[in-house]
């Protein structure tokens, strides 16, 4: 009785020990293992974009406030579907030719590396009376240096179609309003013809600002220029072709 008592003891104490054996190597401690060794490796990217706006009055907003302007509106449209940190650089001035902008940007020499760049030129070419085939030997050279800063990227800019002031009371007080509205298409089918030739994208919102005189809250206070609301037009056009080159 005493040698199967002693027997049952072995047992006893051999199964003990398989036991813990198992329980080190079950599922549970082996999760908790992982628990312990895990760490959180989650790398937040912010991204940042740029944008250059090249262009004259239209574009730098005469006559509305800083945030009014449509590359603004632009930014900020953007920001609000795309997370990034989003900067915008604007090259601008109101009375600017073509040539004006061609000195402008040599003088300040932009990088190459914006993500996206509009150009909207040539009102002040048919406002000053000059010659219109300058705007056919210099449009084509703005149209070079754009993709230029565009990380030579065609598809990274966008034209946007010179505005009619004719339907404004300043175009109104001119001897022939009609004349401006012929020349302002002129303008329009040359630099629209160009970039259809070479698949870059023209953005149509001259009938926008043909709009001013039935609407009188598309013209900013100054009676020629065109308001926060009719930036913010250009925008809803604008923004869904800005946002898929951007994506």
């Amino acid at each position: 009785m005493k040698k199967i008592a002693f027997l049952c003891f072995i047992c006893l104490i051999t199964f003990g020990a398989c036991s813990n054996s198992d329980d080190n190597n079950s599922p549970y401690n082996n999760q908790m293992n992982d628990d312990d060794n895990d760490t959180d490796s989650t790398n937040i990217d912010v991204e940042s974009l740029k944008i250059l706006a090249l262009g004259d009055s239209y574009t730098i907003g005469q006559s509305v406030c800083e945030t009014c302007r449509f590359p603004v509106q632009l930014k900020d449209s953007i920001a609000t579907t795309i997370e990034a940190d989003i900067s915008v650089e604007i090259i601008a001035q109101t009375g600017w030719t073509t040539s004006n902008l061609i000195n402008a940007i040599n003088t300040s020499n932009p990088s190459s590396d914006y993500d996206l760049v509009t150009l909207l030129i040539g009102v002040n070419n048919q406002y000053q009376h000059k010659p219109f085939s300058l705007y056919e030997a210099e449009f084509p050279m703005l149209m070079e240096k754009a993709i230029q800063f565009a990380n030579g990227d065609k598809n990274n800019v966008i034209v946007v179609s010179i505005p009619d002031y004719a339907y404004t009371p300043f175009g109104q007080g001119n001897s022939d309003s009609q004349q401006i509205s012929s020349d302002i298409d002129q303008y329009n089918t040359f630099a629209k013809s160009y970039c259809d030739e070479r698949n870059i994208v023209f953005v149509n919102i001259t009938d926008i600002t043909r709009l001013g005189l039935e609407q009188p809250n598309l013209v900013a206070s100054d009676g020629l220029h065109p308001s926060e609301l009719a930036y913010s037009k250009f925008v809803g056009r604008l923004l869904p072709i800005a946002i898929e080159k951007l994506q």
